[in-house]
């Protein structure tokens, strides 16, 4: 990295961390802290929202995602505006109602102490663990890629979130995603821009479109029922209806978000911004992935972008053979160039070669088992490598062509998102342990200024918590899906919890509870049966699926329970 790049990082992460503290400090209470002293405009909570999903893992996985294997994630994100819309008519004015300073006050008040508890800890637990990772997953890719040191990386991210979080509470989180969300917009629309500037001057956006779909990588939408696909439409709109349901209705750091609001139609306004915005933001991000992946069918390629296996490769025995892969990829990149400039030049005059096209498939595949032969060398030189390196493909690009400056701001665009996903998973962590777990269970009268100072207090210890974690963290295939597997385990038995008390007044504390403890079980073993002992070599559910039937689950055997306690309490009265 030059000078340059070094104090556009430098000036604008510290921007930021002053701005927060500056802006928002001097909290005279906890509804000041948890909620904004509830003055938040809608387009601050709307962005606020977006940037709290928005982690660095978005910046740095979703690109490498489209990369190799196209757009089809964006499915993922259909069922998301739905349920910003139910969430917005349902949840908000039941929360507002009962002025919560958090989603589980409310099951108190609804069912009982246990529940409130129960899904308390499930999301400190699945939340803890996300934090953790928002920290740990930029951290492992800058060290890897910059050679900075893993350990110190996560300790100054953590750092740099806690000074302004623990100073300012909400109302900090907020006002920084602003400035958060304008430095990651601006960086990822100024790279999209080059990359296609960088492409050969003959070829139109349109030719690389045509490109990217003869290498399979504009398949944005299927229709298949096969439950071994990871991303369908049927799994976005039904699996990704409920993991979005959970996670913004249910989920502390996005609920406290949106209780910051100046009023209902405040929040709705937010929410409802988040889902017209959000959907086109992935897209864009994908996007960016496919037009870097042709952007390298014109330039020079490495075997695996993670750059820690070239040296381990370097090291070994195997040095030998894995340079005559990088040859044999060396003279195809030259092939693959040839042949799309071939094709460019047919459609500049409207035709479609299907001969070219053909041979751009056959090439790609080329491609791809020379990839999965370096894979079983970097493996015999190191079990222990990871060889998925859909997680550096994108930064691979930005430090290697992108112009002095821009490398900075890109630095700033992955570590800012870190510290926004970061800042509002502690602020939610605090706030959760201060009202639901540490007040309700404290004896005797407190004041104010002692729940405030607890608040900051339990900011500091999950800051700490999550820096730990993020130390001792192992990569695992491709981050962005680690962040919503970890949410779908849990996710779907907590929205089942919310979802009874908002719907089925019928049914009473004691049935939601058993039977969100028997769906929580029952979602783990599925998970471990179908996604860890897997004797195809494969998953055999995709994991989106868990968020429906941890839900439905929930909300079924409540009933069940609660017809069957019933019937009993009768016959007992009889």
């Amino acid at each position: 990295m030059e000078i340059f790049d070094w104090i556009i990082l430098i000036v604008t992460l510290l921007f930021i961390v002053i701005y927060g503290s500056l802006k928002t400090r001097g909290s005279k209470n906890v509804q000041d802290f948890i909620l904004g002293g509830n003055e938040t405009p809608w387009h601050t909570v709307g962005l606020s929202v977006m940037a709290t999903q928005a982690s660095a893992i978005t910046f740095l996985s979703t690109p490498g995602q489209a990369y190799h294997d196209g757009m089809g994630f964006i499915q993922f994100y259909f069922g998301l505006p739905i349920a910003m819309i139910v969430i917005s008519l349902t949840f908000i004015p039941i929360y507002h109602k009962y002025k919560v300073f958090t989603a589980y006050e409310y099951l108190e008040k609804r069912f009982d102490l246990k529940t409130r508890s129960l899904a308390a800890i499930l999301f400190l637990f699945q939340r803890g663990l996300g934090t953790g990772l928002t920290i740990y997953a930029p951290a492992i890719i800058l060290s890897a890629l910059l050679g900075w040191n893993l350990t110190y990386m996560n300790i100054i991210i953590g750092c740099l979130v806690i000074i302004y979080t623990f100073s300012g509470g909400t109302k900090a989180v907020n006002v920084t995603q602003k400035q958060q969300m304008f430095v990651i917009m601006s960086g990822m629309m100024i790279t999209f821009f080059l990359i296609l500037n960088y492409l050969p001057n003959e070829m139109t956006f349109s030719n690389a479109l045509h490109i990217a779909g003869a290498n399979s990588k504009m398949d944005i939408v299927s229709f298949s029922t096969d439950p071994e696909e990871k991303y369908t439409f049927w799994s976005g709109i039904t699996g990704g209806f409920f993991l979005a349901l959970a996670y913004f209705g249910t989920d502390q750091s996005q609920v406290g978000r949106y209780l910051s609001g100046k009023s209902v139609r405040e929040s709705q306004m937010g929410l409802i911004m988040n889902g017209f915005l959000k959907v086109p933001m992935q897209f864009f991000i994908l996007l960016t992935g496919v037009m870097v992946f042709v952007f390298f069918q014109f330039n020079p390629v490495p075997l695996n972008f993670n750059p820690n296996n070239k040296i381990t490769i370097e090291k070994s025995q195997y040095k030998d053979e894995y340079h005559k892969l990088e040859q044999d990829l060396a003279v195809l990149s030259e092939d693959k160039k040839v042949v799309n400039i071939l094709y460019i030049d047919q459609l500049n005059q409207d035709y479609d070669n299907p001969i070219l096209r053909k041979e751009l498939v056959a090439l790609s595949q080329k491609e791809k088992d020379l990839r999965d032969k370096a894979k079983d060398i970097i493996l015999k030189a190191d079990s222990n490598s990871e060889t998925n390196d859909k997680d550096y493909v994108f930064f691979h690009f930005i430090l290697h062509y992108l112009p002095k400056g821009l490398v900075g701001l890109l630095l700033a665009v992955i570590i800012s998102a870190a510290m926004s996903s970061t800042a509002s998973g502690l602020n939610a962590l605090a706030s959760t342990t201060a009202i639901d777990i540490y007040k309700r269970n404290v004896k005797g009268e407190k004041t104010e200024k002692h729940y405030l100072n607890a608040t900051k207090l339990f900011t500091l210890l999950w800051g700490v918590i999550a820096i730990l974690f993020a130390c001792v963290g192992t990569l695992f295939e491709n981050l962005i899906q680690l962040v919503n597997i970890i949410g779908s385990i849990f996710y779907g038995t907590v929205l089942g919890i919310f979802l009874v008390g908002f719907y089925f007044k019928f049914v009473k504390s004691k049935a939601i509870f058993y039977s969100a403890v028997t769906s929580q079980l029952a979602i783990f073993v599925i998970y471990y049966f179908t996604n860890i002992i897997y004797p195809s070599g494969k998953e055999t559910l995709g994991y989106l699926w868990l968020n429906f039937i941890g839900a439905m689950l929930t909300v079924v055997l409540s009933m069940l329970l609660q017809l069957l306690f019933r019937k009993k309490r009768d016959l007992l009265v009889k």
